[in-house]
């Protein structure tokens, strides 16, 4: 029991740094996941923590590939064993999970689980979430001490994930007070613009018959002060961060927005990424708008059949690449693909953006930046 509970304290150990690294709530999920499934040797594992509509807000696993959870379709409600965990509160350890009365069915593409423990993740009397393995590897199934293990386990990491949505909140509360920083700003800034604006085109309106000459000269001011009020309105929208990294932080963002663009498009659309040190949430805005356009290029004018996201860490530098097998293009065929906003969006940062394409030989989108 003893080298049982030195793993215990190295997995507990890692879901704590994952909050100290200040990764996301998801992120420290995840880590759970990974840690209990290695701890007790599981096939599958997963952690779902509810919501208040009967669904999960937060449902993580182990175990199923990334196909197999676009197969098996939306995340679970608070039904059968799940529900009645969540209810009860209490653990559940079972031979068979499809003989015990509380199951209910699962989606056709659902992987078999017979074998089944699981346990809540508690704060006093509060379930936070619910953390369950399936199929042991080892013969015999879950044991009483797989159960004293597990929920030795989940007690620490009800630790971490309070840590984790502490420190995500906190960062919400500071990222809403740059936004309204962002707001006055915009209001202070643009507003008057557009409120001079009208009144020089209402001068240039009386004066259209009267004196064209000077209306002239007013409607140049109302295209010198729109030009103004837009290129105001552009820098203070570029500061502002999207709300799913607050939420998620920029690996879990761009699998989300990678999956949801492999659903539209008939190209096959991938992702992988290692596991990312902290990052400035410049770095992240700056590498997702790039990932961003990149793609919007890839569909709009590559034809591709196959376009790869990759997010990789090479020693003190992260790379970020968006590969396509599309037709590619020549240098002088590439105004309108907005390379300079993507080559200044990797500098703003003090990174290097390099396209590697040619007609009929796919392109490559790589930015590179030191973390």
């Amino acid at each position: 029991m003893t080298s049982d509970r030195d793993e215990i304290l190295q997995a507990v150990s890692s879901a704590v740094l994952a909050v100290t690294r200040h990764l996301s709530v998801r992120e420290v999920l995840q880590v759970i996941v990974r840690s209990a499934q290695r701890l007790l040797d599981a096939r599958y594992a997963a952690l779902g923590v509810p919501d208040d509509d009967g669904s999960f807000a937060e449902f993580v696993a182990e175990g199923l590939t990334d196909k197999q959870w676009d197969a098996i379709g939306p995340l679970p409600r608070q039904h059968g064993m799940l529900g009645a965990m969540l209810r009860d509160g209490a653990p559940a350890r079972l031979p068979d999970l499809r003989s015990d009365p509380r199951f209910e069915w699962w989606p056709k593409a659902h992987p078999v689980m017979k074998d089944f423990l699981g346990v809540p993740i508690r704060d006093g009397e509060q379930v936070l979430g619910i953390i369950f393995l399936a199929n042991k590897r080892t013969a015999g199934g879950f044991t009483e001490a797989d159960q004293e293990l597990l929920t030795l386990f989940a007690a620490h990491a009800a630790i971490a994930l309070t840590n984790a949505r502490l420190y995500e909140r906190g960062r919400e509360l500071a990222m809403l007070e740059e936004r309204n920083r962002m707001a006055r700003e915009l209001h202070d800034a643009v507003t008057q613009k557009l409120f001079s604006l009208r009144l020089t085109a209402q001068a240039a309106a009386t004066m259209l018959h009267s004196a064209p000459d000077k209306a002239a000269v007013e409607l140049e001011r109302v295209q010198r002060l729109a030009g103004e009020a837009l290129a105001e309105l552009r820098a203070v929208i570029v500061e502002l961060r999207p709300a799913e990294l607050d939420r998620h932080g920029l690996a879990e963002t761009l699998r989300k927005h990678v999956r949801m663009l492999d659903r539209l498009h008939p190209s096959d659309v991938t992702f992988e990424c290692d596991e990312l040190p902290p990052l400035d949430p410049e770095v992240e805005v700056a590498l997702l708008r790039v990932a961003q356009e990149a793609l919007h290029n890839a569909f709009r004018h590559s034809g591709a059949a196959r376009i790869s996201v990759r997010l990789a860490r090479e020693g003190g530098r992260l790379a970020l690449s968006v590969r396509d097998d599309g037709a590619g293009f020549v240098r002088e065929a590439t105004r309108g693909l907005g390379l300079e906003s993507m080559r200044d969006r990797a500098e703003s940062i003090g990174g290097v953006l390099t396209v590697d394409s040619g007609a009929g030989d796919g392109t490559t989108v790589r930015v590179e930046v030191g973390v």
